[in-house]
């Protein structure tokens, strides 16, 4: 594991070490979660990054409904 070192309000601090001594947690364990949880939030899917490309074409609205007589031949 990588160590990463940051700051924190002194405020921020004193409530990180309260929580982590509440749940009998590591100060770090707490980070690494909180971390987690947010970059699993903020992930971006396929849909999300292409977002401004969807209907950006002209064709048919449902292909399922396509002809594909004759397709491969």
């Amino acid at each position: 594991m990588r160590t990463v070192s940051l700051k924190l309000p002194e405020d921020l601090d004193h409530d990180l070490s309260e929580l982590a001594k509440r749940r009998g947690e590591t100060r770090s364990m707490l980070i690494r979660e909180a971390i987690a949880a947010y970059t699993r939030q903020h992930r971006r899917s396929v849909t999300d990054v292409a977002e401004d490309l969807v209907g950006s074409l002209a064709g048919p609205s449902e292909l399922s409904t396509r002809d594909l007589s004759g397709y491969g031949e």
